[in-house]
């Protein structure tokens, strides 16, 4: 496995119960981990200064106000891109994600370096029912908007970014910076040709985790967003057929 060029991005938002733990699990790769604290609240701010002082990989970009998941990524990869890195891996800092999974992640990325390579969820009872339920509405989105079953996932948070591609992408394009940036960027470097490869992970919801999806307000982005990009992809849809055909 090659770790050279590879660093973590985790956004935060008042996520302090878990982020300890999970720098000090992430502090074995010895990479740079790059923690976005997207304008979280005293108490989180305090645990965050502490995990600084003590992991002496662990650098910091700090937004005064909550800009949202997407905008804290976004300036994640920007800065992964500044300090020289060609490959960033997010993890959400709410202990979601299966972090023993990572090595697979990395196997996958050092395999296809050029890829996207991105968890694909395998939950047990604690998700939300609402939540899985929205996923299958995205993923019949994803499919047409992609003209591709290849998307098999475009909403797990847990990935590996190639740093180059997704940057150049952000340069060029608004992407969403809240809870739409998964899947807006996902189809986008989709339509760049970018390479997408999955790996299977286990998703949980601790009890006593904090989420911040609002069923409406995050529903109704997410709705706008398969809007925009379907009518793009109308746009663009003789490249996408012209690029089905080469691909086959």
């Amino acid at each position: 496995m090659n770790l050279s060029g590879y660093c973590f991005i985790i956004p935060n938002y008042n996520h302090h119960l878990k982020i300890e733990e999970t720098i000090q699990e992430l502090s074995g790769f010895d990479i740079p981990i790059i923690i976005i604290d997207d304008g979280s609240d005293q108490q989180t701010k305090d645990v965050l200064n502490q995990v600084i002082k003590h992991f002496s990989c662990v650098s910091m970009i700090t937004h005064e106000k909550n800009q949202g998941k997407g905008a804290a990524v976004i300036n994640g990869l920007v800065k992964a891109r500044e300090i020289g890195c060609t490959h960033g891996i997010q993890v959400d800092a709410d202990g979601q994600h299966n972090l023993l999974d990572i090595k697979k992640l990395i196997k996958c990325s050092n395999d296809f370096p050029k890829a996207l390579v991105s968890g694909r969820p395998i939950y047990d009872d604690s998700v939300p029912k609402s939540r899985l339920y929205g996923r299958y509405i995205t993923h019949f989105w994803v499919w047409v908007e992609t003209l591709s079953f290849k998307v098999i996932d475009s909403m797990c948070g847990f990935r590996v970014y190639p740093v180059e591609a997704s940057v150049k992408l952000i340069n060029d394009v608004k992407i969403g910076t809240g809870m739409d940036f998964d899947t807006d960027i996902m189809v986008r470097l989709f339509w760049r040709n970018v390479e997408m490869k999955f790996i299977a992970t286990k998703v949980i919801y601790p009890e006593d985790g904090l989420s911040h999806f609002n069923a409406l307000n995050d529903n109704i982005l997410i709705s706008w967003l398969h809007t925009r990009l379907f009518f793009k992809m109308l746009l663009i849809f003789p490249y996408l057929i012209l690029n089905k055909w080469r691909k086959n």
